[in-house]
């Protein structure tokens, strides 16, 4: 038999760990898997060399080559997949809870390197405009930034997700420049350090970028400073304590938690036996109580459902539970596996005893749980849990929560009851509402939205696409108030921003586009005889400007275009009507403006710039009459500079300020087009 090898700890570039120390045992059979390792890890070292190396190295990239980075560590994951399926079985996990993940953490990381890619800017700075005028003259005004925080983060996380847990908090630090050392639960740290030695091997991961601590977290946190982050993910109780550590307090280091929750799901009074969504919610309370064996800190622990409905709601739970085959992942048809190890199976029990006090057991274990498999008897397996308690105020049930397949069925006597025995969770990551009615849905949600996170409607229309109650997105805020923790994760781009420092900055115009690397308004333009058209990516410059010809608005050039367009919106044609109107006068169309404009910027002959393929924050600020006068102004605004892709020409992405005025020199309509602008040709 060979010998359960040793985790080591990944720390200032090498790996630590060659004398084993616990033993970490097979959520399937028992058996020992590995051991962590006994030597002591040196904080201190592990604290300097993200600084000093992995800052340094992060931060020689800039945003999109780190998105990009983040995009080639996803696909090298993906590649070696199979090699952590392997291992996760052991955690107790089904192929399809592995897949959420290990899959799940992958994309992940390619939703941030998408996001990255299409939001951020150039450089490792970000500028949160607009500027705002502060003087009366244009001359002073003030905008903010965000610039990388300059120290560590420290991520510790739940044992339920090896490597998503890892990878949904990696993602957003690493692009946001900040070096990580990641605690992962011991009891599947293997897990974790597996994935973490793909991405070692991959060779993509900046020195200094990912350190992986295996076993305890010493004196770490003492050795944070004021620059530095914590995140953590796991119990309400220990997020508590995490919070209120000295150094943490002392030198006001962001603390961002996750943490378990009594979450629920509301059967809505509006929808009967025989609806779709009466089978959807049943559906999707026994997903969540089976999928990854109930570990998940967003599964459903309390289902509301209208009195008259309960016994209904009950038999039909019943039936769907007693098809869940439970064993060993690896037997065909098995649908649930094991609890991570023995300890959390002894824990659930512990809970599923204070809550069975007063309550029913529609389905559980009653002396015959069998679950399938070889050498089961020493894996860590818990029977599905359903328990109904006809009285809903009971204190228990909505402050003692057993981390496993273990759901409490509880009557509502109305929606204002269901909202109340909602909030009394005091704080959760996630419900799900089941409604057919869209009223009901405007009613609820906004009262259900003060204590959760994420709120799911869940209805026919929405289920065939619908990630389900329990799956935080990349793209979606994961967290919520009170006894969740009061965090925030993922939610695209904010995520981001959570490891970026904000500052406000106060200046000239000018002095505020050298900055920010984005053209202000009253700074200081170059105007070349080159028009900015027939420059390429590399030639632009922040600034260059080009101010055109005029053009007079003529009553023909309104009836062309409402002949062109088929707008013939009265204020454009009818004479009485428009004279009677604020503006006293028949006025060009916006599009007509817009459209006059570029006539007037353009230049029309092939040149670097390929496309334009869009307009944001466009204006029309003053009405542009029969005998006005026209003119625009085209700046470049900001320059994205975006990696090669193969079968692609080389290419950036430049917005532009576009500013229309009157013979006045008053502002008539304002806008950014953006547009993709090809590099120099490449050298022989």
């Amino acid at each position: 038999m060979t010998e359960a090898p040793t985790l080591q700890s990944l720390i200032a570039g090498r790996w630590l760990g060659a004398e084993p120390a616990a033993p970490l045992s097979s959520a399937i059979d028992g058996r020992t898997v590995c051991h962590t390792h006994a030597e002591r890890i040196d904080f201190a070292e592990a604290v300097h060399h993200a600084r000093a190396r992995g800052l340094t190295e992060l931060l020689k990239l800039d945003f999109q080559a780190r998105a990009a980075r983040l995009k080639a560590i996803a696909a090298f994951l993906l590649e070696n997949k199979e090699k952590l399926y392997e291992i996760s079985r052991h955690t107790g996990a089904t192929r399809g809870d592995s897949w959420i993940d290990i899959e799940g953490g992958a994309g992940t990381l390619y939703a941030y390197a998408s996001m990255g890619a299409g939001e951020l800017p150039s450089g490792n700075l970000i500028h949160e405009g607009p500027a705002i005028s502060l003087g009366k003259q244009g001359r002073f005004a003030g905008t903010h930034v965000l610039v990388p925080r300059g120290g560590v983060a420290v991520h510790i996380n739940a044992f339920n997700f090896p490597v998503w847990g890892l990878l949904e908090k990696f993602a957003p630090s690493f692009l946001a420049g900040m070096p990580c050392i990641a605690k992962p639960a011991t009891s599947t740290s293997y897990l974790t350090e597996a994935a973490v030695r793909l991405l070692h091997e991959s060779g993509l991961l900046p020195e200094g970028s990912l350190q992986l601590v295996i076993g305890g977290t010493g004196d770490l946190l003492e050795r944070l400073d004021t620059q530095d982050v914590v995140t953590f993910t796991g119990s309400a109780d220990t997020a508590a304590k995490l919070r209120v550590h000295p150094n943490l307090v002392a030198r006001s280091v962001p603390f961002n938690a996750e943490a378990d929750s009594l979450n629920c799901a509301i059967l809505a009074d509006d929808v009967s036996p025989d609806d779709e969504e009466f089978d959807l919610f049943v559906r999707e309370v026994v997903r969540e109580m089976t999928v990854k064996a109930g570990q998940k800190c967003t599964a459903i622990r309390r289902a509301l459902v209208p009195r008259r409905h309960l016994d209904a709601v009950a038999e039909r739970l019943a039936q769907r539970l007693a098809r869940v085959v439970v064993g060993d992942p690896a037997v065909e048809g098995v649908k649930m596996g094991a609890l991570a190890s023995r300890a959390q199976q002894a824990d659930v029990a512990e809970r599923v005893a204070q809550l069975a006090r007063g309550s029913e057991i529609v389905f559980g274990d009653r002396g015959s749980f069998q679950p399938v498999g070889e050498g089961v008897k020493g894996g860590a397996f818990f029977a599905p849990t359903l328990l109904l308690r006809r009285d809903a105020g009971d204190a228990a049930v909505h402050d003692v929560e057993a981390f496993g397949p273990v759901s409490t069925l509880l009557p509502y006597e109305d929606l204002d009851h269901a909202v109340d025995l909602a909030a009394r969770g005091k704080g959760s990551l996630v419900t799900t509402l089941a409604t057919r009615d869209p009223a009901v849905a405007a009613r609820v949600v906004p009262a259900l939205a003060r204590w959760h996170g994420r709120v799911h409607i869940l209805d026919r229309e929405a289920a065939t696409e619908s990630t389900g109650h329990g799956s935080p997105l990349p793209a979606l805020k994961h967290g919520g108030p009170g006894r969740a923790g009061g965090g925030e994760e993922l939610g695209g781009i904010r995520a981001v921003k959570h490891y970026l420092q904000r500052a406000a900055v106060q200046g000239s115009p000018t002095m505020l586009t050298a900055v920010t690397q984005e053209y202000v308004r009253g700074a200081q333009v170059r105007e070349e005889t080159v028009h900015p058209f027939r420059k390429h990516f590399e030639d632009l410059a922040i600034g260059d400007s080009l101010l055109t010809h005029r053009r007079t608005v003529t009553e023909a050039d309104i009836v062309a275009f409402g002949g062109l367009s088929g707008d013939y919106f009265y204020m454009h044609f009818d004479e009485i009507a428009a004279k009677e109107s604020p503006f006293g006068k028949r006025i060009a169309h916006g599009y007509f403006v817009l459209s006059a404009a570029a006539g007037l910027f353009v230049s029309p002959g092939k040149g670097p710039v390929l496309a334009n393929y869009g307009l944001d924050t466009l204006r029309f600020v003053k009405p542009v009459g029969i005998g006005d006068t026209i003119q625009a102004r085209l700046t470049c605004k900001r320059k994205i500079d975006r990696p090669a892709k193969k079968g692609q020409e080389p290419q950036g992405v430049v917005a532009w300020d576009v500013q229309v005025t009157n013979q006045d020199g008053e502002l008539v309509a304002s806008y950014d087009i953006l547009t993709l602008v090809s590099k120099l040709p490449a050298k022989p």
